[in-house]
């Protein structure tokens, strides 16, 4: 064949592209399981973070994340029921997954969805840290839509289910240098200490709002915004607002508590 014919050039591009296609495949599928193994160890060093077994996650080796996130007790609970579901394996549960899955979802009705996503999962994983048979913590995944992407963060509340003893985003794709300074350390730290619900049961944790006096009994239900992401911070506000709410983690906290004190 001619090397200036038109059909010539054609068959060597389409060759290339179909050739490049291939590698760009083989590749994708190769690398999967190592990027997935990678989100893995990041999210679990993000849960280790706040177990309060270690001060220093940032700090320790891919070995000593997985030895600690081990000796974590998982559980899933069924937020429908409230209670503990053994139907399947805590370690290799997917919750994303689940919640495109019309058999393990649940839509969420319109005036509840303040974290705007539509549909849930009806099964999550948590987290128990015990010591021996004690609780000392327990992990809550809370997730919601912020400004520009699903905010994704875990929670440690101490015995009592109610105050916060730490958080973590772990994920999102917020405005850069305002939206994603949730992800500072110190206003995280700022969250500890705080209460989610008041003595009647109600959901009373927010951030920013009107200025509390730090003295006044309000004040531990509140965290200070950040200056420039209202719209971010507002949503963080609802995501915490609807996953302990009734369609949330309130009716599994309730029993769990109430189990507690027997």
């Amino acid at each position: 064949m001619n090397n200036e014919s038109p059909l010539k050039a054609i068959i060597v591009v389409t060759a290339t592209a179909f050739l490049c296609s291939i590698l760009v495949t083989i590749a994708a599928v190769t690398l999967q399981p190592i990027q997935r193994a990678y989100q893995d160890l990041e999210l679990n060093r993000a849960i280790v973070g706040i177990s309060g077994l270690t001060e220093r996650a940032s700090e320790l080796s891919d070995r000593e994340i997985i030895s600690l996130f081990r000796d974590l007790e998982a559980r899933i609970i069924d937020l429908d029921s409230g209670k503990f579901d053994t139907s399947y394996n805590a370690d290799t549960f997917d919750t994303r997954k689940a919640a495109g899955n019309p058999e393990l979802s649940t839509a969420i009705p319109a005036q509840q969805d303040l974290a705007k996503l539509g549909r849930r999962s009806r099964l999550v994983t948590v987290y128990l840290v015990k010591d021996a048979t004690d609780l000392k913590r327990i992990l809550l995944p809370i997730y919601g839509k912020g400004m520009w992407s699903t905010l994704y963060a875990f929670i440690a509340l101490e015995p009592d289910l109610n105050t916060i003893v730490d958080i973590t985003f772990y994920e999102q794709a917020e405005t850069a240098g305002i939206g994603d300074l949730i992800l500072r350390p110190d206003w995280q730290a700022s969250w500890r200490g705080r209460k989610l619900y008041d003595e009647s049961g109600t959901v009373r944790f927010q951030i920013g709002g009107a200025k509390i006096e730090p003295a006044t009994l309000a004040a531990v239900y509140q965290v200070d915004s950040i200056s420039g992401a209202t719209v971010t911070v507002d949503a963080v506000t609802n995501l915490v607002r609807y996953w302990f709410g009734p369609h949330g983690f309130a009716p599994f906290l309730g029993a769990f508590r109430a189990e507690a004190s027997r």
